[in-house]
């Protein structure tokens, strides 16, 4: 199977053309770097040096796509160079291999490359001058420096701004990402909270108009059916209520609190007064004092969801609602007559257990619903901060 060679970059094919023509001018215009009769001049004349020349120039076609290959080979070419009279372009185009490689080479690559030039800088500095014992020999280490390791310090320095610059993007990308996630989860959030003030709002009220309109409708008796129109009129103007007050929360712009029309605990007597006359039979135990508005709204959602789960579920017999605040926790139990009936009185969703759970579990309570013998309990606790209400 041939090896196939990779594509040269477009840039990399004009540095290579520019190059080898840039020499061909100097070879036919006889300028060289040195004169024939220099020392180290082995091969005399103007054409040897076209060997280097196109060598350096085919290097140039791998500069980015095999800078060290393209370095090897252009090193053992500016070797060969040494010993002709000299291309000004094949040295040019030599300094940018190097700055290839550290530019485009792997990481490993471009962090020896420099260190090599610089120690051969080193190098051709003190060698020849302890050797000649001449000013002119330093000439030399300047000759490395300016053509070996300026281009691979000028390498690095732009690699490390590449690389600098590439990890700032990342950052940015995943700073986006991640509020991106972030608007997600708290629009989640949201619908999540809506949906539970939906719930637990509506559900009571529409739970109580289902199984009203269904006596009025069962019962041929004018009183009941007018006791029972009486409480759907009732429970719908309260829905209504309610529906208008979510309402103004959706449409407020807000900081995120809850409004001041928010129910709280104060307001649970009257929920057990409309429970009472939904035919309910309970007795409020309220031992809680002054408790965080957040903590007000979660208690009092999840004694109004237990009650209209009681309309719906429960036995009849007496239901129980306790609230106690004690070791910095509110405590709320709600018990209900339990056992085997027919079917409810009204459908539900099941959402409600969850609404109730979800609320405790964002203040970092906990919750419990269940059969205990002939009761069915609801127990939620909800931690409150001390020194939060006075």
């Amino acid at each position: 199977m041939a090896l196939r060679l990779p594509r040269p970059h477009r840039f990399d094919v004009y540095v290579a053309v520019g190059g080898l023509l840039g020499g061909l001018l100097l070879v036919v215009l006889g300028l060289g770097t040195r004169q024939s009769d220099d020392p180290i001049t082995l091969f005399d004349g103007p054409w040897p040096v076209l060997l280097p020349l196109g060598v350096m120039a085919a290097c140039e076609l791998l500069r980015r796509t095999a800078p060290r290959t393209a370095l090897l080979t252009g090193t053992a070419a500016i070797t060969t160079d040494l010993v002709t009279q000299g291309n000004v372009a094949t040295i040019l185009m030599f300094t940018d291999l190097v700055y290839a490689a550290v530019l485009y080479g792997p990481p490993a690559s471009a962090r020896r490359i420099p260190w090599i030039t610089g120690l051969l800088t080193v190098a051709g500095t003190l060698v020849p001058f302890a050797v000649w014992r001449v000013p002119e020999a330093l000439l030399i280490g300047v000759v490395i420096g300016i053509v070996a390791f300026g281009p691979a310090a000028t390498g690095w320095i732009v690699r490390d701004h590449r690389d600098a610059a590439a990890a700032a993007r990342l950052r940015a990308e995943q700073t986006a990402l991640l509020a991106e996630m972030d608007r997600s989860q708290a629009v989640s959030a949201e619908r999540a909270r809506m949906a539970r003030e939906l719930h637990d709002m509506v559900a009571n009220h529409l739970s109580a108009i289902a199984i009203h309109s269904t006596a009025a409708l069962s019962i041929d008796d004018p009183g009941t059916s007018k006791e029972a129109l009486s409480v759907i009129r009732e429970n719908s103007v309260a829905g209504l209520a309610e529906m208008r007050r979510l309402i103004g929360i959706l449409r407020d712009a807000g900081a995120g609190t809850e409004p001041a029309a928010a129910p709280t605990l104060d307001g649970l007597t009257a929920l057990v007064d409309g429970a009472r006359a939904n035919g309910l039979d309970i007795s409020l135990e309220p031992d809680h004092g002054k408790v965080p508005a957040p903590v007000e709204l979660a208690a009092y959602r999840i004694v109004q969801e237990s009650l209209t789960n009681a309309l719906k579920h429960a036995c009849p017999g007496r239901i129980t609602v306790a609230l106690a605040r004690r070791d910095g926790v509110l405590d709320v139990r709600v018990t209900s007559p339990y056992g085997h009936r027919d079917g409810p009185r009204a459908p539900g969703s099941g959402a409600g257990l969850v609404g109730m759970r979800e609320r405790a579990a964002l203040l970092g309570g906990t919750f419990e619903a269940g059969p205990e013998g002939t009761l069915w309990t609801v127990r939620a606790t909800l931690p409150v901060a001390e020194g939060a209400v006075e």
